[in-house]
């Protein structure tokens, strides 16, 4: 049994399967071929923290592929407070063939998955948002092709995304650079990629427009994360000088690309004339959820299929 909790919990040759199956089942859904591998498999999906386009990707997903879908908010599931997490997990586990676990502590996630008879997806923790990455690389690779040897930068605050597009730099091949704000930099001991990242490189950079330079793609997140609401005018000081404006995308590639995970703050995170400018792909992205992540419950479910 696999669980996919972060980027790297899956190999490279894992991960670039899941991408192509992910082409192939978006090319179904494109054509109105009805594909249903997972008939009579129940997805549970389990909200400690709100989403608009997690719950909408795996429900709209798990129905595509035919399978059906338990929704808990954190009312429902009292996950870790009326029953201990453990055993939370062996109960629910019971009763369905996948969990994905959208909460605020990796521990959390962690914990359930130790004691789940069935693979647990990350749908996002403050620490890690896999399923975004996988996304996001999806959505590079349609645009332009293999993301290996190419260079993403990464503006803004060392958050859960930053955290995985360090893991995914260093499994995929890709180089990497992050400019954010001192004293919001990126946790390199939370991310644990390996001091030898093989093909791909991290380099951090305090001004970023030298982070942008040259730069293939360049993605941000909001200035303030959910659970951080207090810090928010404290946050909007600092991260004034990191937003992705037109200047930066003009440093980068002629044909650089520009993503955001969404929901997106026109004039603090990014300019408007850059999230809805013709460099942008943050559409697509956002759609692109919803096709990894069946390729991602396909595989978790069914193992590796004939195409």
């Amino acid at each position: 049994m696999q669980h996919y909790l972060q980027f790297n919990d899956l190999s490279a040759q894992d991960t670039l399967y899941i991408l192509e199956r992910a082409a192939i089942i978006k090319q179904k859904f494109k054509a109105y071929e009805k594909y249903r591998p997972l008939v009579d498999r129940t997805l549970a999906m389990i909200f400690e923290k709100a989403s608009t386009r997690t719950r909408v990707s795996f429900e709209a997903g798990m129905y595509q592929m035919g399978g059906s879908v338990v929704h808990l908010t954190t009312g429902d599931s009292q996950l870790g407070r009326a029953e201990p997490i453990e055993d939370s997990a062996k109960v629910i586990s019971r009763m369905v063939d996948l969990v994905m676990i959208r909460t605020y502590e990796q521990t959390k996630i962690e914990a359930f998955a130790a004691h789940s008879r069935v693979p647990v997806i990350n749908g996002l923790t403050n620490e890690f948002h896999p399923c975004q990455i996988l996304a996001d690389i999806f959505t590079f690779m349609e645009h332009r092709g293999s993301i290996a040897g190419k260079t993403v930068a990464w503006v803004g605050d060392g958050n859960n995304m930053a955290n995985t597009w360090l893991q995914a730099a260093a499994l995929l091949g890709f180089h990497l650079r992050v400019s954010t704000p001192s004293g919001y930099e990126v946790n390199e001991k939370t991310a644990a990629a390996p001091a030898d990242m093989g093909a791909g490189s991290y380099k951090t950079f305090a001004n970023p427009m030298e982070a942008c330079a040259g730069a293939d793609l360049i993605t941000t997140d909001v200035w303030t994360s959910m659970g951080f609401e207090a810090e928010n005018e404290t946050r909007r000081q600092a991260f004034a000088a990191w937003q992705v404006n037109r200047a930066m995308m003009a440093a980068a590639a002629p044909d650089a690309l520009f993503m955001h995970c969404l929901p997106a703050h026109r004039g603090e995170e990014v300019e408007a004339e850059v999230i809805d400018g013709p460099q942008s792909v943050v559409w697509d992205e956002a759609e692109n959820r919803m096709h990894v992540q069946k390729a991602l419950m396909e595989y978790l479910l069914l193992g590796r299929v004939a195409a």
